[in-house]
């Protein structure tokens, strides 16, 4: 299904968009972070920087609970992102219209108002 480069595809398609060098992926718009591999973390063991999981950006503690209750298979979490609005998504287990959606509606909640409304105004959606 999807995977590392159809995230890095889908997010430099979204107006604005920096990628910080990175192990794996990590996209910025107006310097805040949307969406970027996870950095998994293991009680004495080194982070492992994770390509086939996605870290999203998604506004807030009803949406992220909405996401981890309604689709099991494809976000979770981990204590160490408790009270923050990222979920983590699988990516072998979304599809890649599925990804356009999230990528792009983490970019809009992260992006300036301008930004959202020049895409909104006829700007064609990555894909």
């Amino acid at each position: 299904m999807a995977d590392a480069e159809d995230v890095r595809r889908l997010a430099l398609a979204l107006p604005h968009t920096v990628e910080i060098a990175s192990d794996g992926f990590d996209f910025r718009v107006a310097g805040k972070g949307f969406v970027w591999s996870y950095p998994e973390r293991t009680p004495g063991r080194p982070r492992v920087i994770r390509t086939d999981v996605a870290v999203l950006f998604v506004g807030d503690e009803a949406e992220k609970q909405a996401l981890l209750l309604g689709e099991p298979d494809l976000f979770f979490t981990v204590p160490g992102y408790d009270g923050l609005p990222l979920v983590m998504l699988r990516l072998p287990e979304v599809g890649v219209d599925r990804l356009t959606e999230l990528v792009t509606d983490a970019w809009r909640m992260r992006a300036p108002a301008d930004l959202v409304a020049a895409l909104d105004e006829g700007s064609p959606q990555p894909g």
